[in-house]
């Protein structure tokens, strides 16, 4: 019975196609997850965009992770008491012509919060229903804390925001659509955030959707400040908290910007601090109502704020002198970063050794499908000995575009590409695995694109397996012990996790199939460890020490290439090989032991059991008082 279920499943993890790695794709998850994590697999590529939680799983985790107990109520109660210096929080709310019974739960929302010192502005931009008038009377009256100014005209949502905030007294502005919902916990969160980083000027946390029933789903579980993931999608949104002088300090809203209204204010307030002093707090601390005139429903509800964004991003590349243009693609913008009018000369370095057929695949699909127009090839033969391997490395060698390295060493992946890049001629470096194929022309341009913006440091490409599924869309410190693939073996096409196996977006690490850096990059962090690593997690190690000089690592789903994984070198399945790995992982743990623990770039509500961005059954973040 077992045996009829496998095959069945092969058949529906691949659609048909590559009966071999179906097998093991299948039998993997079967032995790691039993026929449990085998239908979990399926439900995930059915859904046609693994990562969107299914919602009676997630109302299940809420029952368990998201609920205040009475004990954390008195903790929280007992925190906030010993604040030195409570911030109070203005509440900004504009509003037009919600239904009464929405706003009257989004304005209670507020008024049970556990945190006392809030404010909530409203400001009525005109709404034509009588009911919103007088319930907002009935509310300014009743709470103290509640300030309500009425529009005498109708200005749009910008405008009314405006409005809204020159009520505001505090020190700190959180914003609040007039049909969605704050949890209970949601300001003392924000408070607590604040007192602990005194330094910060703009917080954001998670969020969630929740229908006309009252039920929540899809939570976005987002990670910690990600420029690349902002410029691709609004990943701030909410709950957005500012600090009320930076607002002022940019002007507050812009009209003209209505419907991406907060992407732009967000943008501008980036622009003016510093990386650390945004902070994301992993917790869902704001519903946002599903309904059918609602972005939460999808940017076709407004589609005019598809457009707007992109003008915010625009105008954002404009005032930070970045060449380049955004576009909108449906689930997200694309920035298309401009090369420089004499584009640098890359050096791809693609060690190897024997593996004929992969080698000729190799180069030839980058001479025939890459695009960009300099560059040079430094193969690296590691003792080559196979016959035709010899004669077509001679015959490469005369083209004046490429150059033959003799390194007979014993297999050191580190030592053979920090010895090419000695002599690499390149103001950047390529680094590209001999079972690596060519599919989109502008592969070497994007990266490159990417690599040469101010702080990145290495750039990764969407590598696929033959079958058409992801093999690397970025790495997630913790998964499989030191690092995973994320998204790995959904298909092509899928988006994946709100977005991020088709956006750009940076990540911890990225793999050395395909990476492109700078080589003053490369040099100044001292390359690849060829002592400690000289198979396993050399890339990850690379990656997380040009992070600790200041840079960021990012991946791009728009360079595509095919990755025949360890076709030349074969798994770490014999007993040396296993060996090595085994002391490269435990350097890696002890090196990395502090950075291991939390990915900035992956939540800690999201599995590190697996690869598929689920659940983390407990989640990873520390209590909430």
């Amino acid at each position: 019975m077992k045996a009829l279920k496998m095959r069945s499943a092969i058949g529906r993890l691949t659609g048909g196609r590559g009966a071999t790695n179906a097998l093991r794709k299948a039998y993997g998850v079967y032995r790691r997850e039993g026929m449990a994590g085998v239908r979990r697999k399926l439900t995930w590529l059915r859904a046609g965009a693994p990562g969107v939680i299914d919602a009676g799983e997630y109302a299940r985790w809420i029952e368990r992770y998201d609920r205040i107990e009475e004990a954390v109520l008195e903790s929280i109660r007992a925190r906030i008491n010993a604040f030195s210096s409570a911030p109070l929080i203005s509440v900004v709310m504009p509003v037009y012509n919600p239904k009464p019974e929405w706003l009257a739960q989004a304005i209670e929302s507020v008024r049970h919060q556990i945190y006392p010192h809030w404010e909530l502005c409203i400001a009525d931009d005109r709404s034509p229903d009588p009911a919103i008038r007088e319930l907002l009377e009935r509310y300014a009256v009743d709470e103290p804390r509640i300030k309500v100014v009425f529009r005498e005209e109708n200005g749009h949502i910008s405008a009314a925001s405006n409005s809204a905030l020159s009520l505001a007294t505090g020190a700190w502005v959180a914003l609040l659509d007039h049909d969605d919902l704050l949890p209970a916990h949601a300001l003392f969160c924000v408070a607590d955030a604040i007192v602990r980083n005194p330094s910060v000027q703009l917080v954001y946390s998670d969020e969630d959707k929740i229908d006309a029933s009252g039920n929540r789903f899809e939570p976005y579980f987002k990670c910690d400040w990600n420029p690349d993931l902002f410029r691709s999608h609004n990943m701030f949104s909410h709950l957005g908290v500012y600090r009320k002088a930076l607002v002022d300090e940019v002007g507050g809203f812009r009209l003209g910007f209505e419907g991406s209204q907060d992407y732009d204010l967000a943008f501008r307030c980036v622009e003016r601090v510093e990386a650390a002093q945004i902070l994301h707090i992993p917790r869902v601390l704001y519903h946002w109502r599903l309904h059918a005139a609602s972005t939460a429903s999808g940017v076709e509800a407004k589609p005019y704020a598809a457009i707007v964004g992109e003008n915010a991003i625009n105008e954002h590349l404009q005032r930070q002198a970045v060449q380049g243009a955004a576009e909108y693609i449906d689930y997200g913008y694309r920035v298309r970063y401009a090369l420089p009018a004499q584009p640098p000369l890359v050096s791809i370095i693609v060690p190897t050794r024997n593996a004929l057929h992969l080698l000729r695949q190799c180069i030839d699909s980058v001479l025939e499908k890459t695009r960009y127009p300099k560059y040079e090839i430094l193969v690296v033969d590691n003792g080559s000995d196979d016959a035709e391997t010899l004669r077509f490395l001679t015959s490469i060698a005369e083209n004046p575009q490429i150059r033959v390295l003799r390194d007979a060493r014993p297999f050191n992946y580190s030592a053979l590409n920090n010895r090419a890049v000695e002599a690499a001629n390149g103001e950047l470096l390529c680094l590209l695995n001999n079972d690596i194929e060519v599919i989109s022309p502008e592969w070497l341009s994007e990266m490159v694109s990417l690599a040469l913006q101010p702080r990145v440091g290495a750039v990764g490409a969407k590598l696929l397996f033959p079958d058409d599924t992801i093999q690397h869309a970025g790495l997630v410190l913790g998964i499989q012990g030191v690092a995973g693939n994320a998204h790995k073996h959904v298909p092509r096409a899928t988006r994946g996790y709100f977005g991020r196996a088709a956006l750009v977006n940076s990540f911890s690490a990225v793999t050395a199939a395909c990476l492109v850096t700078r080589k003053a990059v490369y040099e100044e962090v001292g390359g690849l460890d060829e002592v400690n690593l000289a198979v396993a997690y050399n890339d990850v190690d690379f990656c997380l020490r040009v992070r600790e000089a200041g840079y960021r690592n990012v991946w791009t789903p728009f360079a595509e290439l095919y990755h025949h994984e360890s076709a030349t070198r074969g798994l770490d399945d014999d007993p040396v090989k296993r060996e090595r790995f085994e002391c490269e992982t435990a350097w890696m743990k002890h090196r990395w032991r502090e950075a291991l623990k939390h990915d900035p770039f992956y939540s800690p509500n999201l599995t590190i059991e697996r690869d598929d961005f689920s659940l983390a059954w407990p989640p990873r973040v520390p209590s909430i008082a």
